[in-house]
């Protein structure tokens, strides 16, 4: 493998569960031997030695969106973060300029010869044709459908593997968080096309449309949540424009009950993100829903999700996708979702501004529905006043004078 690594090239990892593990084992092991190469990877879920500068100059890493293993690591300037839409990783990863190699874990092969790309599609399998290929076949990758599969006359090299994949534990939502599913969850109406974010709330959202009909998903992450929802019954896909019939995602990751549920599920398609979070694509789309979390949000509307007091937290990922792309379907809807306190209630995630630091993840030109426990704010087509008394509205009561101060003083009311 090390001779398809030459000076200055950038090597593509899958996110997640796509991470070839041995042949990153094998890179940092011959580090002495490389020269200014880069991995490029959303959400790492493994530590490594590399990630903490172990040997800066030689092997280093750039992140697209943070974990909770690379958090530190961007906060100690070890690693690089790139702002970025999810949908925009494939072309930003072409205008690097340098060779591109992509280096991901797949399934074994079938008696075709194909292997796939297994829980994963993303940014990787946009490459698929027309950059090199170094695979590990991990044995207990499942093997998956959809525009993630190579020929192995397709690939560089190979190895082999046998080690299982990462599982993500779901949260049980709390009654705060089983109050901002239910307010959601009646508002989705049947036959819709559902995307939803990893978390507590979108999961309650999901687990209260258990008894709806003929809804579709087109979703960046398939989670447990929505197997769940799809082995209840709910989702046919009928609806749907594009992809009829089908269950469409870029990547999974969560239980192993999850990764059991797409091996050879034909129902279930991985396609490369800048298809999937493509919002003219999403827009196409009718009664289109996009579900996802914020950590604050000011009297505007403006939505910071990926930073938490001002720091990074993990990258904008999909959200502003798929917020944009709702708002281009014929009757779509966009939820953006949080309990209306934090630390204990003694603190207000419903703002007159944002905190010093914070990075706006969806502007509020794109925003639609704001959902706390307390209420939802409708804000599209609404004034800078309509807004702020909205969201003064869905804030806790206890914050709701001083944020109508605050909202005066600002020029808002």
């Amino acid at each position: 493998m090390l001779e398809l690594i030459g000076p200055g090239s950038a090597v593509v990892v899958p996110l997640a569960n796509g991470e070839p593990v041995s042949v990153l084992d094998a890179l940092e092991a011959h580090a002495d031997q490389l020269d200014g190469v880069t991995v490029h990877q959303m959400h790492a879920l493994r530590d490594r030695p590399y990630l903490h500068g172990a040997h800066r100059g030689r092997l280093d890493h750039v992140s697209y969106f943070l974990s909770k293993l690379t958090r530190p690591a961007a906060a100690a300037g070890t690693i690089e973060l790139v702002p970025c839409d999810f949908s925009d990783v494939p072309r930003l990863l072409r205008e690097l300029g340098r060779p591109l190699l992509v280096a991901a874990a797949v399934s074994a092969p079938d008696r075709h010869g194909y292997v796939t790309l297994g829980t994963n599609s993303d940014y990787a399998a946009s490459f698929i044709g027309q950059v090199p290929f170094f695979v590990e076949i991990n044995a207990k990758m499942p093997r998956t459908f959809g525009r993630n599969q190579l020929h192995l006359s397709q690939l560089a090299g190979w190895c082999e593997a046998d080690y299982d994949l990462i599982e993500v534990p779901r949260r049980e939502p709390d009654p705060v968080q089983q109050r901002i599913g239910q307010l959601v969850a009646e508002r989705v109406a049947d036959r819709a096309c559902i995307q939803a974010g990893i978390g507590a709330i979108p999961d309650a959202v999901l687990a209260l449309l258990r008894g709806h009909r003929d809804l579709g998903v087109h979703t960046e992450m398939l989670s447990d949540g929505m197997m769940d929802l799809i082995e209840a019954g709910a989702v046919t896909g009928v609806a749907k424009r594009h992809r009829r019939g089908k269950v469409v995602t870029t990547f999974c990751l969560g239980s192993r009950r999850l990764y059991d549920f797409v091996r050879e599920n034909p129902i279930v398609e991985f396609l490369p993100v800048d298809l999937v979070n493509d919002p003219r694509f999403i827009g196409d789309e009718v009664g289109f829903v996009s579900i996802n979390a914020t950590t604050e949000v000011d009297l505007l509307g403006q939505c910071a999700s990926e930073t938490v007091a001002g720091r990074a937290w993990s990258g904008s990922g999909g959200q502003a996708d798929f917020a944009r792309g709702a708002m281009f379907s014929p009757g779509g809807k966009g939820f953006v979702v949080l309990p209306s306190t934090a630390k204990q209630a003694s603190v207000s995630r419903i703002v007159g501004a944002l905190s010093p630091g914070s990075v706006v993840t969806t502007g509020r030109n794109v925003v639609d529905h704001v959902v706390t426990e307390h209420g939802v704010a409708e804000l599209r087509g609404r004034s800078v006043a309509q807004r702020a008394r909205a969201l003064v509205a869905v804030a806790d009561p206890r914050f709701r004078n001083g944020l109508e101060v605050q909202a005066r003083a600002l020029g808002y009311l």
